[in-house]
């Protein structure tokens, strides 16, 4: 989802560099680097566009990230496979569990015999999604929206991301290779390190290759829109926005000049730029929100002090998920208090003001 643009330097900060100006057409490719090919594929929702990769592998192709699971994406793909894998495709990785990276990955395995490569959380969790159980029900995300503040009444209008899950993601892979953080992948002769960040996903596996000079960030780091963090009804209490931060910096000890390919928007020049703004958005909207609990509110309430546009349909479960996420890292770091009960409500610590 989109949830934020934040793209501003400050005087202090290079803006970034742009290594195009657009990107391939849908189901179209454009060579990146040497065996590394950039594949655009359509999303029926904003922002409209995904970039997966493909990674030379001797005679075959690896597919990163599928694509959200549609006829449409998957008759792009078949043409996209005969005009430049000749049919062969070695493997898959599927960075993290969202319809939009793992709706094709079951037909991608299907029909080419191999397992993809994943991290076990996101594994895990996109078969809780799919089949509704361990939280993931919209039964459950009812329930936390309400003890946030939200009256039953609007819930009972909208649809959760849980009921349309399978419509970007019609099957799963049944079994799957597990990837782990800091391990290194050999593809086509490159060492490619996996890096996992939090925040966004339980275990989202970005590819840093030192040789080429590039990181495939997933939704780690996008260069015009801030990624989604939210708090889902498995884990309520979670320090998403913490997580998220904490990743950051991780991908902030990358050489300066590495070139980030994001799941959305353009590849670019200038990761340690936009890391500082992804830093500034999120301390700006917390300081935001201490602001606004010199009285106890509740996350509904908080909702337009970070999203001041209209939102529509299951835009308001993320947006409550972001609001939750960025009061619970308050409530963590001691800025705020929660009150106790069956309705939960944040209110500004007297002392931690600041």
């Amino acid at each position: 989802m989109v949830i934020a643009l934040n793209n501003k330097s400050t005087a202090a900060e290079p803006a970034l560099t742009f290594l195009w100006d657009v990107a391939p057409g849908p189901g179209k490719t454009r060579e990146v680097a040497p065996g590394l090919r950039w594949v655009s594929m359509p999303l029926p929702f904003p922002p409209g566009h995904i970039n997966l990769w493909l990674l030379a592998d001797g005679p075959g192709w690896v597919v990163v990230d599928s694509g959200y699971g549609s006829a449409e994406v998957r008759a792009l793909w078949d043409s996209v496979f005969e005009s430049v894998a000749g049919g062969s495709i070695s493997q898959l990785i599927v960075t993290h569990c969202h319809p939009d990276h793992i709706g094709n990955a079951a037909w991608i395995a299907g029909r080419f015999d191999l397992l993809p490569w994943m991290t076990k959380s996101e594994y895990l969790l996109a078969h809780a999604a799919f089949n509704g159980t361990s939280g993931s029900s919209h039964e459950s995300l009812f329930a936390l929206n309400e003890r946030h503040g939200m009256a039953r009444a609007r819930l009972d209008g909208l649809q959760t991301p849980s009921q349309g899950y399978r419509r970007g993601v019609p099957e799963l892979p049944v079994a799957y290779h597990r990837m782990k953080d800091g391990e290194t992948l050999t593809i086509g002769g490159n060492a490619w390190q996996v890096i996992v960040g939090h925040g966004h996903s339980p275990e989202h596996a970005a590819l840093y290759c030192a040789a080429l000079g590039v990181l495939i960030s997933g939704d780690m780091l996008l260069p015009r829109i801030s990624t989604h963090i939210g708090v889902w009804p498995m884990e309520p209490d979670a320090d998403p926005v913490g997580e998220f931060l904490a990743s950051l910096e991780r991908f902030a000890a990358l050489p300066a000049d590495t070139v980030v390919l994001p799941s959305h928007g353009l590849p670019f020049r200038g990761m340690g730029t936009r890391i500082a703004q992804l830093a500034r958005h999120h301390r700006e909207r917390l300081d935001a929100l201490v602001a606004a609990c010199s009285a106890p509110r509740s996350a509904a309430e908080l909702v337009p002090t970070l999203f001041a546009r209209e939102l529509t349909g299951h835009q308001m479960f993320f947006a409550m998920g972001e609001t939750i996420a960025h009061l619970n890292h308050l409530m963590h770091r001691g800025q705020l208090d929660r009150s106790p009960g069956p309705m939960h409500h944040f209110h500004r610590r007297a002392a931690a003001h600041q």
